[in-house]
């Protein structure tokens, strides 16, 4: 944030903000940010992702059927510092680090009552255009956000970290949908953002043996590398046309995966790219009486051989999201588990600045950066003085990466934009 005091009379405070008005076109405006209200808390936004959701809206101004109707700021991988509290919140105070939640539910609702309120008809997710008015996400200098979705980090997880537990929840949500019992042999489809940390959930919750599978072998060497697997796949770049090749291209990979696991068929599968012929494979892939885990969003309607999967029992499991996950997140990260491989190595490459973040959606589509390495971004800013007791207690403040896809060309690229 500028170093000058932006604060107006009656506590309202101007904001910089990256507008949305069309495909491609971002546009740093000023916004007035009113207090929080008695159960909010204002919240410095210091860290956020792009997902792929921002990506398509970056781009084509609409995310598969959902079309952006008004200007909107995308973002919502993100942490950051609380500035103001209001007058009923007890659990946050200035000065704490915490990770955003945000999706809102309706909690009123069968589902918010059962817990499962990912899947709440009336939900309110920051950076999406279902809603209308639009959510507005997080690429903007503070927010005001309900404090029962600010979660509090503790000193040793940092503010990077802290924008990771948003992508981290979908892999914990992804493992409490599977469920599967320790000793088991998974397939990851997918070596992006979302199927390392399914790998890594995996890895943490008992399994024996983690394929990965994905077309670009540099990410499956980083896979490897960084214990997120132990064997990897590079499936074939073949694009079938008729539905009789794909389904025989389908069968291929599958006798490549039995060979890569050296236990023939996987207990499960996390589908994370959302690509037809992966989810034909995963079907094939999967044990009579195993799970598939359709975690990818990708082509809305996909030909499959259903029968492949109801003869043998292979259930399909959808995943939307994450509820209820982020104190377990929080935990894991913040534990130095032996067995998560270690997040940070993720973080390769630093932006900064609003005037970057369309650099950090070009970077965003690409597999590789220009010198040839993974392309994994971070941005990283320090608070001016005004904020200098955010330095004393925690040093620099740090903006961090979220994971963006490309689905027209099935990559997927790690890349970050933040509020500055």
């Amino acid at each position: 944030m500028a170093s000058t005091d932006n604060t107006q009379s009656g506590g309202q405070t101007d904001v910089k903000a990256s507008v949305l008005h069309g495909a491609k076109d971002l546009k740093v405006e000023t916004r007035t940010l009113g207090v929080p209200e008695p159960t909010e808390v204002q919240v410095a936004v210091q860290a956020t992702g792009l997902c792929g959701s921002d990506l398509h809206y970056y781009n084509h101004y609409r995310n598969g059927d959902i079309i952006v109707r008004e200007p909107m700021t995308l973002g919502h991988e993100s942490a950051g510092v609380v500035t103001a509290v209001g007058s009923e919140v007890k659990n946050l105070k200035v000065g704490d680090h915490v990770a955003l939640e945000v999706g809102l539910p309706c909690k009123n609702c069968d589902l918010c009552a059962s817990g499962r309120y990912n899947i709440c008809k009336e939900m309110k997710f920051r950076s999406s255009a279902k809603a209308f008015p639009h959510f507005q996400g997080t690429l903007q200098e503070r927010i005001n956000h309900p404090a029962a979705y600010c979660h509090l980090l503790p000193s040793n997880v940092s503010l990077e970290l802290g924008a990771v537990l948003e992508p981290l929840s979908v892999a914990i949500h992804g493992s409490r949908r599977a469920a599967l019992p320790k000793g088991k042999t998974v397939l990851i489809f997918g070596a992006g953002a979302v199927g390392l940390l399914c790998a890594a959930m995996c890895r943490v919750t008992g399994a024996k043996n983690i394929v990965i599978a994905d077309i670009q072998p540099d990410r499956l060497d980083f896979a490897i590398q960084n214990k997120f697997a132990d064997a990897k796949l590079l499936v074939p770049m073949t694009r079938p046309q008729s539905i009789e090749d794909k389904l025989a291209f389908a069968k291929e990979v599958a006798e490549l995966v039995k060979e890569a696991s050296g236990e023939g068929e996987v207990d499960a599968v996390f589908e994370c790219t959302g690509v037809e012929s992966c989810l034909q494979a995963s079907i094939y892939s999967t044990k009579p009486g195993g799970k598939i885990m359709l975690i990818g969003m990708g082509t809305p309607i996909q030909t499959l051989p259903i029968s492949a999967a109801a003869l043998r029992e292979v259930d399909l499991v959808g995943v939307f999201r994450y509820a209820d996950t982020y104190a377990e997140a929080i935990k894991l990260v913040g534990s130095k588990d032996p067995l998560l491989p270690d997040l940070s190595k993720l973080i390769t490459q630093r932006y900064k600045g609003f005037e970057n973040i369309p650099d950090a959606f070009a970077m965003a589509g690409k597999v590789k950066d220009d010198e040839g390495a993974c392309a994994f971004v971070l941005r990283r800013r320090e608070m001016q003085q005004k904020e200098s007791f955010y330095v004393e207690s925690r040093g620099m403040m740090s903006e961090t990466e979220g994971w963006v896809k490309d689905r027209d060309r099935e990559t997927e690229a790690k890349v970050v934009a933040s509020s500055y």
